[in-house]
């Protein structure tokens, strides 16, 4: 027979032995392996995935339980919650547990606190108002004052351009009689 017809290829795959796979074979247990890992691996992401759906719900009731437990500050947690939180088998000692109500001091602090923090930031507005009109303020007095000291200086100049009236009025009196004393009559 010649080397590249069917019946070489016959006798090459009978050389190989009983049991022994065939190359054609050892690609489709591949490729079957290979399927199987991706199927595994998508279970495993959806399982992931599928979990990590419930911890945000989770954290998400649960914080809005303490939220609204400060907002009221004396109902108990997380009873008659018509949300039901899943427990991993991991934390099964968790299941049943009911979070007992703050301390009605603790409730009243934290709405203190709000208070107090509304009342700071109002009070900021106030002093930044306050700020503002006590800069006009300022600006009027000191133009006020600037016109005093205008007036002043026009005074001065007044009391100034009045006494050199005076002295030349004194002088012109005092030549006007001492004409007429030295003139003959």
């Amino acid at each position: 027979m010649a080397p590249g017809s069917r019946g070489a290829r016959s006798s090459f795959r009978s050389r190989r032995g009983p049991g022994v796979p065939s190359p054609q074979g050892d690609a489709t247990m591949l490729s079957r392996l290979l399927k199987e890992h991706q199927a595994k691996q998508n279970e495993r992401k959806e399982l992931q995935e599928k979990r990590r759906r419930e911890a945000i719900t989770a954290a998400t009731c649960l914080t809005e339980a303490l939220v609204d437990h400060l907002n009221v500050g004396y109902e108990p947690l997380l009873t008659n919650a018509s949300f039901s939180f899943p427990t991993p088998p991991k934390f099964r000692h968790w299941q049943g547990l009911a979070l007992r109500p703050l301390p009605k001091g603790v409730a009243q602090a934290y709405m203190n606190q709000r208070k107090l923090d509304h009342e700071v930031k109002t009070l900021q507005v106030q002093a930044a108002q306050f700020a503002k009109q006590t800069g006009q303020w300022i600006g009027m007095v000191e133009n006020f004052n600037q016109a005093l000291k205008e007036i002043g200086d026009v005074e001065n100049w007044a009391r100034s351009i009045e006494l050199d009236m005076r002295t030349i009025a004194t002088a012109l009196e005092y030549v006007y009689k001492g004409q007429l004393q030295s003139a003959p009559s």
